[in-house]
């Protein structure tokens, strides 16, 4: 794939950038420091240690925030929070340096940093029954690095700030496991590239690889965010006949006429349960459903929509503690069934690449997903934007 040095590229991103200076050294850079639950992100000096053994410091060029960072910034699960923090898990970079041992990329890279890593050596990497890690697998309750147990961000004065999802993206620089950076090659869009840290990845891999979705078949997506349309996007490449859209908001809707939802419910807009309409309008109900809303009350609803016999739902929404399954183990025997999807089923390091090519092919379309764009130094605004449902993906250059 090449190095970005003496490649037409080094336009793409801004900043500082000079590894024979910076190699092996602290960093001093800006990052969003989020300091306790719902505080607002200060934008301040942070250092940024070099990588240890088998870690990558990566300079940030574009990050996008997810409702994952919402959760976690708000501090929704009480035994996942540790402060001060710098949140992030959606974005491109390039290498600035890498700790010994690692040789699979090097300084000038383009990289993805993903929170579900690949180390391509444990019993799990090497079983095709998973995509999880033994030691690099998504984890919200760790918060330093793996092979020490210490941060690599620190205050001005020398106090440790956490990490977050093995990423950490709300920075100009950030350190993480090789496992968890993903190499791309030189001519890829970077923007777009961004979101295959996260959101697209995930929705549009439950479609292909949780689900499997079939031509002809029907669907219905509850929760038309990046990762609900990335679902729609999914099925829609992969011929689904009808993929029903549920949404409390109908700006939504617009939005995902252009990603192949073919028919949309306002749950508000109802005098019956979702369930029965949606299995109404099915005939029996939906192939396969997508729960990308996070909420306990809309996945019971998404798991009774659809078909008895073969029905298959698909978690992907973030869930509050402390409320438990909100189904009877008895409800299982009528034939439907229940997943969860962890970043699309996809193996990061392995099988990224080429759905990067993919997505550049135009196999799947990437357009729309991004709906504005605001400098780093705006984060609160962007916060805020998705907070209020008037973004999907938010990009921060750096």
């Amino acid at each position: 794939m090449g190095s970005l040095f003496g490649h037409d590229n080094q336009e793409s991103f801004n900043g500082f950038f000079n590894p024979s200076i910076t190699k092996g050294e602290v960093i001093t850079c800006k990052a969003a420091v989020v300091w306790a639950p719902g505080e607002p992100f200060k934008i301040e000096q942070v250092r940024v240690d070099p990588p240890k053994n088998m870690e990558v410091r990566i300079k940030i060029l574009y990050t996008s925030i997810c409702h994952t960072d919402l959760s976690g910034w708000k501090g929704e699960n009480e035994c996942q929070r540790a402060y001060p923090r710098i949140l992030g898990h959606e974005a491109i970079g390039i290498v600035e340096s890498v700790g010994e041992g690692v040789n699979d990329m090097g300084e000038g890279d383009f990289v993805i940093p993903i929170f579900n890593g690949e180390c391509g050596h444990c019993a799990y990497c090497k079983s095709e029954k998973t995509n999880l890690c033994e030691n690099f697998r998504v984890n919200p309750m760790k918060s330093v690095m793996s092979s020490d147990g210490k941060t690599r961000f620190s205050t001005i004065d020398g106090k440790p700030i956490y990490h977050f999802l093995n990423t950490s993206t709300f920075a100009e620089y950030t350190v993480v496991d090789s496992a968890c950076a993903v190499r791309l090659s030189l001519d890829v869009p970077l923007k777009k590239m961004c979101l295959l840290s996260c959101c697209v990845s995930t929705g549009l891999g439950a479609a292909w690889n949780t689900a499997n979705v079939k031509p002809g078949s029907t669907l219905a997506i509850f929760g038309l965010g990046a990762v609900g349309l990335a679902a729609a996007e999914g099925a829609r490449s992969r011929g689904a006949s009808r993929i029903i859209g549920v949404d409390i908001n109908p700006e939504k809707f617009v939005k995902g006429k252009s990603m192949g939802v073919t028919e949309f419910i306002n749950p508000k807009e109802l005098n019956t349960p979702l369930h029965e309409k949606i299995r109404e309008m099915t005939q029996g109900g939906v192939d396969y459903s997508f729960e990308c809303a996070g909420n306990l009350d809309v996945l019971r609803e998404a798991f009774l929509s659809t078909h008895d016999g073969w029905g298959l739902t698909v978690i992907l929404g973030i869930h509050p503690t402390p409320r438990m399954l909100p189904i009877h183990p008895m409800e299982f025997f009528d034939g439907r069934r229940l997943v969860a999807s962890v970043f699309g089923d996809f193996k990061g390091k392995t099988q990224l690449p080429h759905f990067a090519k993919q997505c550049m092919d135009g196999v799947v379309n990437l357009d729309g997903f991004i709906t504005h764009e605001l400098p780093f130094s705006k984060i609160n605004e962007a916060f805020k934007l998705l907070g209020n449902g008037e973004s999907l993906r938010c990009l921060l250059t750096l």
